[in-house]
């Protein structure tokens, strides 16, 4: 039984190899997949509109069709899912911290755009009965301080950023429409995600690949907080199984809450420098300048440290358990080497 996938802000990182992945594999929640739309505000790169054959595997490829579409303008989101994609992944936002510096672009992105998309899918259900399952990338800026040094499955979310407070917006509404029968969603908090490859992005939390990304390819890199701050992560690489792996979970399993914490490391950034140490060798670390910025700081000390993710360990969601397993992924997966 094949399906069709559709993937907004398929140019994002996350977007980006989670394509790659399911063109690869050809099959996502025990189906096969005949068309795939990969949709950002600039037509996403590297993937050609064409049929491609699935890695190692015989039968039916994969249609691949490629659009550029601002999903925030008048009508995209009705026109997303006109020829009514099964699965949705919703991976478009503003980022942490462009989205405090510029509150229109973030609310208008983050939370109009998510309302319109809901909406769209709301009004094609009472008109068809089409009801696709929509996975949602949000984000652990839910949580505000104070919160304990581990942050259980039952804790509240009281976000201190706007980001954080339109994720946790998105969160509800997803909820929302899921529990009317619109749409069977599933909400995503990821960790901060490292190592990521390429150039800086405008998110606050961007140093934490920095010093590590930079070092590796005999670059400088700033630290802007001290070396004690601590936070919780995980690799692109399991970003991208968290998302293939919701696609396939049972709704009765999940349950009427719909937003799960992801697993992930609890780390420092000595840790994180500690690591980099062992395996790319005692030099490499010393790329790595101190040059504190208050204002990160500021952010930062808001942010959750660790998590004890129950409920989506239950459900078989897995991360890394070490700093090094984290940089030997990217060593594979980026750089197509190992330490």
């Amino acid at each position: 039984m094949h399906m069709k996938v559709l993937i907004i802000g398929a140019g994002g990182m996350i977007g980006r190899k989670l394509s790659e992945r399911l063109v690869r594999e050809g099959r996502v929640a025990g189906r096969s997949i005949d068309e795939m739309t990969l949709v950002d505000v600039t037509e996403p790169t590297g993937m050609k509109p064409t049929r491609v054959e699935p890695t190692g595997r015989g039968g039916p490829t994969v249609k691949l069709v490629t659009r550029a579409l601002d999903f925030t303008a008048k009508g995209a989101a009705v026109r997303l899912i006109d020829d009514r994609p099964d699965i949705i992944f919703h991976l478009a936002a503003i980022v942490s911290g462009e989205a405090e510096s510029d509150f229109e672009k973030g609310y208008r992105i983050n939370v109009d755009g998510t309302r319109d998309l809901f909406e769209a899918i709301r009004k094609a259900q009472a008109a068809d009965g089409y009801r696709p399952r929509v996975i949602f990338a949000s984000s652990i800026a839910v949580f505000g301080a104070p919160f304990p040094s581990v942050i259980p499955d039952s804790f509240h979310s009281t976000p201190l950023t706007s980001y954080g407070t339109q994720k946790a917006i998105g969160e509800l509404l997803l909820t929302d429409y899921t529990r009317r029968g619109f749409m069977d969603g599933i909400g995503i908090r990821l960790p901060t995600i490292v190592i990521r490859p390429g150039r800086p992005n405008k998110a606050a939390s961007g140093f934490f690949s920095n010093i590590l990304r930079e070092p590796i390819n005999g670059q400088e890199a700033v630290l802007p907080v001290s070396e004690d701050v601590r936070h919780w992560f995980a690799s692109p690489r399991a970003a991208v199984e968290f998302f293939v792996h919701a696609a396939g979970l049972d709704p009765d399993a999940v349950g009427p809450h719909r937003n799960l914490n992801m697993p992930g490391l609890s780390t420092t950034v000595g840790e994180e420098i500690e690591a980099l140490g062992r395996v790319m060798g005692a030099d490499v670390p010393k790329l790595i300048r101190r040059e504190p910025d208050e204002a990160i700081r500021r952010i930062v000390q808001n942010w959750a440290t660790g998590f004890e993710p129950s409920r989506a360990r239950t459900l078989g969601f897995r991360a890394e358990t070490s700093f090094d397993e984290i940089i030997r992924v990217y060593l594979e997966d980026e750089l197509g080497t190992g330490a």
